[in-house]
């Protein structure tokens, strides 16, 4: 029996999360290019539910704007005071029923903080759920360390029969490694009526979900569990140190999908990528790269070491060394650093080169072309073919606004050449070293702004009188060993 499209999926997003001493709310820290709210619904959508609520309580506002930015089609319910998983879940059938819901059907709750949590493990639930016609359906996990949790028990046939809590639970109990997870599926009719009925009469007063599932087979309903394939897909984040255990965890996820899919990753403990990131087969990815947001690697790339992509498309078979590179496009075949920086709208068109300390910022470097050395290229447009001499900067701010320089194809500028912009260089053209060019350039033409060297004798010595430089100077002048003076000064 394959399963239905669940009615809902309840996400419970209210709670403080004070361990994580944070001003954000805690579901809305990021792991892996999401937020762990974000990773929540990306799993909550595998099982195409009919319609997915959120139910928020701290910091709404907050992942309120986020769930309007990143996933518009969440509705949300609001948690004023946080009584309870059973109150949070009151709310969000609530916040259904006044827009004209009724549930019935299929529903599931999880939590915004399990950011491990699969999509698969959702539609494995909901399938044995229906399959099994239960009422409610606990999702649990066999823990290295159970201790701390609620027991799964069985009876020697393997059947469900309850939910111990840790502290009522009796040795042999304790030994049991399945836990209660917290996350179900219930049958949405059946539950719409219990969280009317869920007990206050606990130490904090509060309205429990984990008491729906004994009330409903205390009155006969079929209950049972079903367990996740991972222990780990259960794990809350309370606190920074299990976001970082997370985040690890979920990154040598989505690296050994990479891997099998026929990516070379050279040291998967230094290398680390979003959840958005694709990677073409036979790429190779060096030591301490980090790919970020939605970058889009191509085949047969080397990218690193050292290198922090985000949101950048690299071509087939372009290698990238020691670059930060930020909403870049890297063409076919382009070498990148090593030491080099791309910031957004940076384009290199196939086969082109930016090296050694070059910035590249809302530019296009076209096929071919080569900027090598300590240069800075802003707001510019260069052709094919062209090669950019060293120290070389495109002046492209005035003080109040930005312009642009063109250089034309197969161009050849000269070293430290100041392009101030608005200008364009002719196809072509040369520029000599040390030119500001303050016009444009015709075609072919050269350009060259310094005249011939003067060189006024005797300056040093007159002018900077009792330094080392003048000392030597006079010695030389004098016919004396300069370099033979200037290691006796230094002893």
């Amino acid at each position: 029996m394959s399963a239905s499209r669940p009615a809902a999926v309840i996400v419970l997003a209210a709670g403080e999360g004070t361990r994580m001493k944070s001003r954000l709310p805690k579901v809305l820290h990021e792991i892996c290019g999401r937020s762990m709210l974000g990773h929540v619904l990306a799993a909550a959508e595998e099982p195409r539910p009919e319609r997915t609520v959120v139910v928020v309580g701290h910091g709404r506002d907050q992942v309120r704007q986020h769930l309007k930015d990143t996933a518009p089609w969440v509705r949300t319910a609001v948690q004023d005071e946080q009584k309870g998983t059973g109150h949070a879940v009151r709310m969000a059938i609530e916040e259904l029923r006044e827009q004209g819901v009724t549930l019935s059907g299929t529903v599931v709750l999880v939590y915004g903080d399990t950011p491990l949590l699969r999509g698969e493990t959702l539609t494995d639930l909901v399938s044995a759920h229906e399959t099994a016609a239960n009422a409610v359906t606990v999702l649990s996990a066999r823990v290295p360390d159970p201790a701390g949790y609620g027991r799964v028990v069985r009876d020697a046939s393997g059947a469900f029969t309850e939910i111990v809590e840790d502290a009522d639970a009796t040795g042999e109990q304790k030994a049991l490694d399945e836990i209660n997870s917290g996350m179900y599926a219930f049958d949405g009719a059946l539950l719409t009526d219990v969280v009317t009925r869920l007990p206050t009469d606990n130490a904090k007063g509060e309205e429990y979900i984990t008491d729906a599932a004994g009330i409903l087979r205390g009155e006969g309903h079929r209950v049972d569990a079903a367990a996740a394939r991972e222990w780990v897909q259960i794990q809350g984040v309370n606190d920074r140190v299990q976001l970082a255990e997370a985040r690890r965890l979920l990154t040598d996820r989505l690296l050994t999908a990479h891997m099998r899919e026929g990516v070379t990753v050279i040291d998967p403990a230094s290398t680390w990528v979003d959840v958005g990131v694709r990677i073409g087969r036979d790429t190779v990815i060096e030591p301490q790269t980090q790919l970020m947001g939605q970058t889009a690697v191509g085949a047969g790339a080397q990218v690193g070491p050292g290198s922090r992509l985000s949101d950048t498309t690299v071509g087939d078979d372009a290698v990238v060394q020691h670059v930060v590179a930020e909403g870049a496009e890297i063409g076919p075949g382009v070498n990148v650093g090593p030491y080099a920086y791309l910031r957004p709208g940076a384009v290199l068109e196939q086969a082109s080169k930016i090296g050694t300390f070059v910035e590249v910022k809302n530019s296009t470097v076209g096929e071919g072309s080569k900027v090598p050395h300590l240069t800075y290229v802003g707001d510019a447009d260069i052709g094919q073919g062209v090669n950019i001499g060293a120290s070389s900067v495109f002046v492209n701010y005035d003080g109040v606004e930005k312009h642009r320089t063109t250089i034309g194809n197969h161009a050849r500028t000269g070293s430290d050449t100041m392009f101030v912009a608005p200008v364009n260089v002719g196809d072509g053209a040369y520029t000599g070293a040390g030119a500001v060019v303050r016009a444009d350039v015709p075609p072919g033409a050269l350009a060259i702004t310094t005249g011939e060297q003067r060189n006024i004798e005797g300056w040093v010595p007159r002018k900077r009188p009792g330094t080392p430089a003048a000392d030597a100077a006079q010695r030389a002048l004098d016919g004396g060993d300069a370099g033979s003076a200037s290691k006796a000064d230094d002893k």
